[in-house]
């Protein structure tokens, strides 16, 4: 049987050398993952480098510092420093289908370095080779990179790492990613239709109040005098003429909101505040609280599914929950957990979580079954929102054109009722 020279990694990130018996490099391969190694370089005994593999090693050398050497050539200021998240989506699925296929992690990464194309990726990627090329994890490279892979990300790594299962944490962070990036655009898709018709409205209004509607004014004046006008027509003219004269009280308050809005978004209590009030909003709150409970529910099950110890696990879901509201029922429910108590209490306590989701966590914990429980929690919650999108984007379509059709209608009326009346007195004249 062919003898393979190694080069290999431990769990903690010590380099090792040895010879391993096996029919192919696959199975050598196969071999050193199910000792707990990390393969950097197999090849067959005689063939290639040497005995001890330190030859591959000193070839890659050059090629980092040829690396290097590019990176400090071009110095960009303002250069982008995150990623879509479609781009990492797609770099994690390829990268747990290359781990899955029996490649290295070293060479995995290489790999990818050198076919992806977005600049920022391909130079983290190329920054984690050489991370675990000098001894590092997996996870250690990643957490030096957190614009790019947040806490959760980091965790599973460690949790497969630590497991010997990285590539099935791989595949479930991507398939988690792919879910994930679904609803939102989904709970994205459904705010897009209202927006654009308020954008549109709003730009009727101000061409008609500011261009159409003095036109008309003047016309009143001339024909009428000093006639009255029909109470619609001077409500619309006093709007007109406000617009006409005071547009940067308007524009400053417009920026006045927005900047109230994201200053108070940027604030414990105001974050609070706001989040409560999403998840009460018409229409849109059963949305919102559908979304942060699939979120949850998913995050959470995930994290636990992969190995990630239950506190931890919980931290990371409160930082990710993206609701102040949901984040507080978590943080309550990690001091019940810590103190060895049940997680059903301060759910329910908290009033974040409809009655069907806390039934099935309670039948979860007493089955022993929490992580798949909440897992179908996330694939009931996630029809949910499909069904809830459907049916916004329904009762928004009609909403929508009706209120268009009441701002532009009411100025119409408002101008046509003095003509009718200008018309009827021509007529009668002659």
């Amino acid at each position: 049987m062919p003898r393979y020279n190694y080069v290999a990694l431990d769990s903690r990130g010590q380099e090792s050398t040895g010879l391993v018996d096996a029919s192919s490099t696959n199975e050598a391969i196969g071999q050193l993952r199910q000792a707990g190694y990390f393969p950097t370089n197999v090849y067959e005994e005689g063939k290639t480098g040497g005995t001890d593999g330190k030859a591959a090693l000193r070839a890659a050398k050059p090629a980092r510092a040829e690396r290097a050497a590019g990176g400090r050539k071009n110095i960009v200021l303002f250069q982008r420093k995150s990623v879509k998240t479609k781009i990492l989506m797609i770099f994690t699925r390829q990268l747990a289908t290359l781990i899955d296929a029996g490649l290295p992690l070293l060479r995995s990464l290489n790999v990818l370095a050198k076919q992806e194309r977005d600049s920022v990726l391909k130079s983290t990627v190329n920054k984690l080779a050489d991370s675990v090329q000098g001894g590092s994890t997996f996870s250690e490279g990643l957490a030096q990179h957190p614009r790019l892979f947040n806490d959760l990300y980091v965790n599973m790594v460690r949790a497969g790492e630590l497991g010997g299962v990285l590539e099935v944490v791989l595949t479930r962070l991507a398939e988690f990613q792919e879910k994930a990036q679904k609803v939102k655009n989904k709970v994205v898709a459904a705010m897009v239709y209202p927006v654009i018709v308020l954008l549109l409205a709003m730009v009727i209004m101000s061409f008609l109040m500011i261009f159409i509607v003095p036109k008309f004014q003047a016309i009143f004046r001339d024909m009428l005098g000093d006639k009255p006008l029909p109470p619609i027509t001077i409500f619309v003219i006093g709007v007109s003429d406000f617009m006409q004269n005071h547009w940067a009280v308007l524009l400053g308050a417009v920026v006045f909101i927005l900047a109230g809005y994201k200053f108070a978004a940027r604030t414990r209590a105001g974050r609070a505040i706001l989040d409560r009030i999403k998840l009460r909003a018409p229409l849109f709150g059963d949305l919102i609280r559908k979304t942060s409970i699939s979120r949850f529910s998913r995050t959470l099950g995930t994290l636990v599914t992969s190995g990630v110890p239950i506190l931890q696990a919980l931290n990371i879901t409160r930082e990710t929950a993206g609701n102040t509201v949901i984040a507080r029922a978590i943080s309550q429910v990690h001091e019940s957990v810590k103190e060895g108590e049940s997680i059903v209490l301060p759910l329910e306590a908290s009033g974040a979580f409809p009655p069907m989701v806390i039934s099935m966590i309670d039948v979860g914990e007493e089955t022993g079954q929490l992580p798949e429980m909440l897992l179908k929690i996330a694939e009931v919650y996630d029809d949910e929102v499909d069904n809830s999108v459907a049916a916004l984007t329904s009762l928004l379509e009609p909403i929508m054109i009706v209120l268009l059709a009441l701002i532009v209608g009411t100025i119409v009326i408002a101008l046509f009722m003095p003509l009718i009346g200008i018309i009827s007195g021509l007529q009668q004249q002659s």
